[in-house]
């Protein structure tokens, strides 16, 4: 059976529960006089002969996510000396010197993932671009051999949406911060913290950028090559090479993954971050479905921890909080036998509720009502 840990359904499988079913189907790129293109029937993604994405349609909308005469998904290696503390510092002034990694050492197809391989300084990278069938999110995996010194690698992507601000994740939901640097405190955030994605939108179009495994960003606000106006480039940063404390910081080989999601609003974002965060697994088992832990009614409600009572009681503690900044009612719902739900503190000690409305018996198991206020963290113990 494949196990979904995620807080969200996925492939047939339901968020924290687990069916036998096949992997889900990739689109193989076809071949043009340009590159290469994979078209779902939802995004159609263009490939140069360079690895990189020069165009990411969304086709509901019309709308193309990479900015015009740029190019998505490019890594850039910049020199990084930072005027103090090495290792914990990054100096604006890395943006200085940079090199856009555009060389191809071998570009081929795999089945249905595009294969780039590139070598630069010391250093080599395997790039792998991928789409899954009814998918929004492009794929891009890198397994990188790292071993540069006093260098910082970005990965960026230009997208064509105009906006003051970027949406970034943190714990338990998500904040804006400028993109512009009207003040001297805008301009000291050139480099910025998330945690699983960054959004930049227009009212009606948004594109997210999603990570397994960085928390560096920066994002800015550049002119549009084409037909005036602004377009905004989000940049992870991937690995960077320190001397102090440690001369040899971060050598060796590496994996990461990064998801472009086309045309995402909000619960696209959250939904998608923790899909790459959280891949299905695959294990043996005597069923072929297994029930999910829990249900939840609504797609902003996120189940983000469940697990037994810290009192031996077997109890079973359930955290969750509202992602979208919205207030929302939703019904969260047991497969497992309960007598009652309480609402606890971090420390699991029962205290009145805030957002608890209303418990009752289900067919197999408990319910439990919630009114959520925006970002509002709830502590839920089922008792058993």
């Amino acid at each position: 059976v494949r196990v979904n840990a995620a807080p969200h359904a996925r492939d047939g499988i339901p968020a924290l529960g687990a069916v036998a079913a096949p992997p889900p189907a990739r689109v193989a790129p076809r071949a043009d006089e340009d590159g290469w293109v994979f078209d779902n029937g939802v995004v159609r993604i263009r490939v140069d002969r360079r690895g990189l994405i020069v165009s990411a349609i969304d086709l509901a909308s019309g709308r193309d996510a990479v900015a015009p005469g740029t190019a998505a998904g490019l890594l850039q290696l910049h020199r990084d000396t930072p005027t103090q503390w090495d290792a914990w510092d990054v100096d604006v002034h890395y943006r200085d010197t940079v090199t856009d990694l555009t060389e191809v050492d071998d570009l081929r197809v795999e089945g249905e993932e595009i294969v780039v391989e590139r070598r630069f300084g010391h250093s080599r990278v395997t790039q792998r671009i991928a789409l899954d069938a009814g998918s929004r999110t492009v794929s891009l995996s890198f397994d990188l051999d790292w071993q540069e010194t006093q260098k910082l690698l970005k990965l960026a992507f230009p997208v064509d949406v105009h906006t003051g601000v970027a949406t970034s994740e943190i714990q338990f939901g998500h904040i804006d911060r400028a993109t512009h640097t009207n003040t001297s405190w805008d301009a000291a955030r050139f480099e910025t913290v998330a945690h699983r994605w960054v959004r930049v939108a227009e009212p009606n179009f948004g594109v997210a950028v999603v990570n397994d495994s960085t928390y560096g960003h920066d994002v800015t606000r550049v002119p549009r090559a084409e037909g005036g106006g602004t377009v905004s480039v989000v940049r992870l940063s991937l690995i960077r090479s320190a001397l102090f404390p440690d001369p040899t910081q971060d050598r060796g080989e590496h994996s990461l993954r990064v998801g472009l999601v086309v045309g995402a609003d909000v619960t696209d974002a959250v939904t998608e971050g923790y899909r790459i965060n959280l891949p299905v697994r695959t294990v043996e088992a005597a069923a072929n479905e297994i029930a999910p832990l829990l249900t939840v009614d609504h797609p902003g409600v996120v189940v983000e921890a469940v697990k037994l009572a810290e009192d031996g009681s077997g109890d079973v503690i359930v955290r969750l909080y509202e992602a979208l900044g919205v207030r929302a009612t939703a019904t969260l719902t047991s497969s497992f036998a309960a007598t009652g739900v309480t609402e606890t503190d971090l420390l699991e000690r029962e205290v009145p509720p805030a957002a608890l409305i209303s418990t009752e018996a289900a067919d197999a198991g408990h319910s439990a009502m919630l009114e959520l206020r925006p970002f509002q963290i709830v502590t839920l113990r089922f008792t058993r």
